[in-house]
């Protein structure tokens, strides 16, 4: 089935708040597509935490904390925060990083009830 995205702009659009985005995320899984190709999946937990994946089997923690429009992740292999505004659309979340229409934006294309797969990291002999 292909994937299409609807262009519209998302000015228009209501950016979520922290307790709209928890409400819709807690407890799933949702995997993202940036123009059509897969891009990552992310597990949303309980108190704010977070699971993030480029789907590579490789998973890393975090957490996320509103700040002002945007949601904002700091994982733990670094300090500086990633902060996106997110909106519901009819097809799902739409993600734009920093706010900013040129930056990346990620489309919802799957959500599941099951934690991803996550083999850890890479064990030598």
């Amino acid at each position: 089935m292909p994937l299409l995205f609807c262009a519209a702009p998302l000015q228009a659009e209501q950016a979520m708040s922290g307790a709209e985005f928890d409400a819709y995320t807690r407890g799933k899984t949702f995997y993202y597509a940036d123009d059509m190709a897969p891009y990552g999946g992310e597990e949303y937990l309980e108190n704010r935490r977070v699971r993030w994946s480029f789907l590579d089997g490789e998973c890393k923690d975090g957490t996320w904390y509103e700040s002002g429009e945007m949601i904002c992740f700091v994982y733990e292999d670094g300090p500086d925060p990633q902060c996106w505004t997110f909106f519901q659309s009819p097809e799902g979340l739409v993600a734009r990083f920093e706010n900013d229409p040129d930056q990346t934006v990620l489309y919802e294309v799957n959500k599941s009830d099951e934690p991803m797969l996550c083999l850890g990291p890479d064990v030598g002999v």
